[in-house]
């Protein structure tokens, strides 16, 4: 695997200034790995704004159909500044994702719920650990990349609201935490091993996150595969759920 620059390579302006039109690094490598890493997340906010919307459907009141809705539509906005900033980046975003999309859609037909009560808890994990994931690479990233995830975390109301209500049906319904705790374990581990697929299809996190000796990527990696997992049971304990 070739390694990328242990740091962001420098820009060829200064990009993340009010008002400068972001371009893409000069670094071909580092270039390509951005293009990567915002057609996954295009993807993946797209296939979630479909799943969000399609579940709303099955919810047991109005009001839950109407939060659901509500999920969904912040999904989009989030692929829609996504799009927007590959559009300034001179980038399609058809392009950008078009890589990811059987991989995603591989997934998402291995975990398709059985009710909307997973559906909940699968928007719950999932929301959860990509915000852990990206939150983990920006601080390795330059500037306007990590500007774009910050304002995409900060307009992201899904998890205390998917916690609020979760934790309402578990109360209502004590007999459906053994099948959450089971479905939110399944989950995890499906989201975990999609990440390693596609960073070894795509060359996507190792080079760029942890440049050096392959060993050393690898123990980095699975470092970091371990802090997403004490998190995620950390939020189902949150719940009153044994991860």
């Amino acid at each position: 695997m070739s390694s990328l620059p242990s740091s962001p390579p420098e820009q060829d302006s200064d990009e993340h200034t009010a008002g400068t039109q972001p371009r893409l690094p000069a670094d071909p490598r580092y270039a390509r790995f951005i293009v990567d890493l915002f057609g996954v997340m295009a993807y993946g906010e797209l296939s979630g704004f479909e799943r969000l919307s399609s579940d709303a459907r099955f919810s047991p009141t109005l009001h839950d159909r109407a939060t659901l809705g509500r999920l969904a539509v912040i999904e989009f906005e989030h692929f829609e500044m996504v799009s927007h900033h590959l559009a300034a980046l001179g980038v399609d975003v058809e392009t950008a994702m078009s890589p990811f999309q059987p991989s995603i859609d591989s997934f998402h037909e291995r975990t398709r719920p059985a009710d909307w009560y997973e559906s909940l808890m699968k928007a719950y994990v999932i929301d959860a650990i990509s915000d852990d994931f990206y939150t983990a690479l920006a601080g390795r990233l330059d500037a306007s990349t990590q500007e774009l995830i910050g304002r995409i975390q900060s307009a992201d109301e899904q998890g205390p609201l998917l916690q609020e209500r979760l934790q309402e049906a578990l109360a209502d319904d004590p007999r459906l935490a053994s099948r959450l705790a089971l479905w939110g374990r399944r989950l995890v581990g499906e989201a975990l091993t999609q990440a390693q697929r596609i960073g070894i299809e795509r060359a996507f996190l190792g080079a760029l996150l942890f440049a050096g000796a392959e060993d050393d990527q690898e123990k980095e990696t699975l470092l970091l595969f371990s802090q997403l997992t004490r998190n995620h049971s950390r939020r189902m304990s949150l719940l009153g759920l044994t991860a």
